[in-house]
């Protein structure tokens, strides 16, 4: 039993390696607050998501919304409850981790990379349209979206820039009705919401002296 278990532990582990999600362990839904104003409907459209990766989800929103927090809740749900293979990557990350593959001495070839990218059981890809939209940029992305798109595998994205900034083609497939599901996050800045907080108690503080 107790060798059983410590694999799980090891493949567990190696899911979390694999899947780029060290630095985003803590983003889980327990500790996202879908009572602040304009999250509720993301919150459970991920929710729902996670416990039933089919399709794509799309989640746009202004700085600070909580859509990575989202996105990485919804890998971090696969990878310990489905223990399905997640790669979770920024946009402009992803791009510079298979430009990196033509670099002298790297441990994987280009081909390899992408295979793992386009092809992984669930792609989440955090603020699309960030990325430098080099003609390279472009067409890598396009050529990862319409593969999984062609093949219906789940996909996650957030993005804070309007649809028709992207690459048309992207933006076409992302507006699928049949597979897409497109939900905005309305509710302000998380990072701003506790200045205000601040802001308000302090005032506050003030007045009953």
């Amino acid at each position: 039993m107790c060798r059983t278990q410590a694999t799980e532990q090891r493949n567990l582990e190696d899911l979390y390696r694999l899947s780029n999600l060290d630095a985003f362990q803590e983003k889980v839904f327990a500790n996202f607050d879908p009572e602040v104003s304009g999250a509720w409907d993301a919150y459970h459209a991920a929710a729902d998501f996670a416990t039933h990766p089919e399709g794509w989800l799309l989640l746009q929103g202004g700085f600070g919304t909580g859509k990575t927090h989202l996105a990485a809740s919804i890998a971090n749900y696969v990878v310990q409850d489905h223990q399905m293979q997640v790669y979770f990557a920024v946009a402009p990350d992803l791009l510079h981790y298979l430009r990196s593959a033509y670099a002298p001495g790297s441990d994987t070839t280009y081909d390899e990379r992408f295979e793992q990218i386009r092809s992984v059981y669930l792609l989440v890809i955090d603020d699309l349209g960030a990325e430098q939209s080099t003609p390279w940029a472009v067409e890598k992305l396009y050529q990862i979206f319409n593969y999984r798109y062609n093949n219906r595998l789940p996909t996650v994205v957030t993005s804070n820039c309007d649809l028709d900034r992207l690459d048309p083609r992207i933006c076409s497939r992302l507006c699928d009705p049949d597979l897409c599901n497109q939900v905005l996050l309305t509710s302000s800045d998380y990072r701003m919401r506790h200045i205000e907080t601040r802001y308000t108690q302090r005032t506050r503080s003030a007045r009953t002296k």
